[in-house]
């Protein structure tokens, strides 16, 4: 008798099979007691007859208490009823770990109380789902760059400068000096592009700001990749496939997951039509402007959430809008070379209320304009030495941009938050210039 995981059960039906399980939920009508089971792969149903066991094994089936674990032996049988497909007629349980008063019940429970309880709101059929689509997102990711011929570059979590402002940075100290827990990994990306050509990061980035809406997460996790001898519509290119493939991948291997969540898989295939419009930043404002809804929008405003909202749900696909004013924007992407109030950058908007994606833009390569962008954002001319070493010894025209894997997830997934369960705080220990 093998033992399998509930996911394999396909490859074994009407075989008997052993598999290690917890139970999420029990019922029963008089001779037949019906077992949700999940074993970290799936979910399915066991089902136990009475006549068919053992009396204590139909006992213990009727009184198991939810997230006991234990041990089940049956035969798998399709079942076209179910999400999954296939359900297991058990014949022995046997009882690895006892729970008694499991917290989060069957019920509806409150937000606060699942946070309070989010190393165990893991085991939650909507989590299981979300984290499944997650990690698909960054298998692919891994596998999309690799395949356009990207290096993984491993930018640090502890830092000295700031790419965007101090302002929202964790600030620690290092022995004698200023530290920051990063919020982005972009700046040393750009130097690892100057070796390399083409590299992303991917790592965990952080805001410290108070904040419980969908667009703001104290810690996140950034993927950003920089590419030297890049302009900006190549760039953007290169962004539209990224997205595209993700969604493709997920598609193609969490189709159980997308299932549970009710998410519309049409849908999502639609998005992965090529090219995604794009607009100007001046345009954008023109069609907020005429559709009536934005009273006293004008133009050098960042767009909010109901802005982009609007913008993605108009053209009903991801949409580039490029071009923003200078004024709104980080110090070191590239002037416009024919407005002097505009960068050379674009964000890529999600349909559906999901706003920004993605923020990228070309990189400035002038070093003296880029030291008077850092004089003028406030910033320590000597904690930047580095980057314009970057523009000093052989720069090249380079882009880069990074996208949010939470606020991926929670696009494609359809939820309206993403809250993961970190339990435990992580070990910092580096710091670089």
């Amino acid at each position: 008798m093998e033992t399998i995981s509930i996911i394999n059960s396909k490859n074994h039906v009407d075989q008997k099979v052993k598999i290690g399980v917890w139970l999420t939920n029990k019922r029963s009508s008089g001779k037949i007691a019906f077992l949700q089971l999940r074993d970290g792969s799936a979910y399915f149903q066991g089902v136990v007859v009475k006549n068919n066991v053992e009396p204590e094994v139909f006992e213990l089936a009727k009184e198991v208490k939810q997230e006991t674990s234990m041990y089940v032996v049956g035969t798998i049988h399709e079942d076209s009823r179910s999400h999954f497909g296939y359900e297991i007629e058990i014949e022995d349980i046997t009882v690895v770990g006892e729970s008694e008063d499991y917290p989060i019940t069957p019920k509806e429970h409150g937000t606060d109380f699942l946070m309070d309880h989010r190393h165990l709101w893991l085991r939650s059929k909507k989590q299981f789902a979300n984290m499944q689509v997650r990690n698909e997102i960054t298998r692919a990711t891994f596998e999309f760059f690799n395949q356009e011929g990207f290096i993984k570059f491993d930018a640090p979590i502890l830092t000295g400068s700031a790419p965007e402002g101090t302002t929202e940075l964790f600030h620690t100290e290092y022995f004698d000096k200023d530290a920051y827990l990063s919020q982005s990994g972009q700046l040393y990306a750009e130097a690892g592009a100057m070796a390399y050509g083409k590299v992303f990061t991917f790592g965990p980035t952080f805001r410290a700001e108070k904040s419980k809406t969908r667009r703001h997460l104290i810690e996140f996790w950034m993927i950003e990749p920089e590419m030297a001898f890049m302009y900006q519509e190549e760039s953007l290119e290169l962004q539209e496939r990224y997205i595209a493939y993700l969604v493709q991948s997920v598609l193609d291997h969490c189709d159980y997951a997308l299932t549970l969540l009710g998410r519309d898989k049409g849908l999502l295939k639609n998005y992965t039509k090529l090219p995604y419009p794009r607009i100007s930043y001046d345009e954008a404002v023109k069609l907020l402007q005429d559709s009536g809804e934005f009273d006293g929008l004008e133009w050098g405003a960042d767009f909010g959430s109901p802005e982009e909202t609007y913008l993605a749900n108009h053209f009903n696909q991801p949409v580039f809008v490029v071009n923003y004013p200078k004024a709104i924007k980080p110090f070191y992407m590239k002037p416009h070379p024919t407005r002097e109030d505009l960068v050379v950058c674009a964000d890529l908007l999600a349909p559906e209320g999901y706003g920004e994606i993605i923020g990228g833009s070309e990189r400035a390569t002038d070093a003296a304009y880029l030291e008077a962008q850092i004089k003028k954002a406030g910033l320590n001319e000597k904690d930047y030495q580095w980057y314009l070493d970057l523009r000093r010894y052989g720069s090249v025209p380079h882009s880069g941009f990074g996208l949010g894997l939470e606020r991926m997830v929670t696009w494609i997934t359809g939820e309206e938050h993403i809250r993961e369960a970190i339990p435990f705080p992580r070990m910092l220990n580096r710091i670089y210039p």
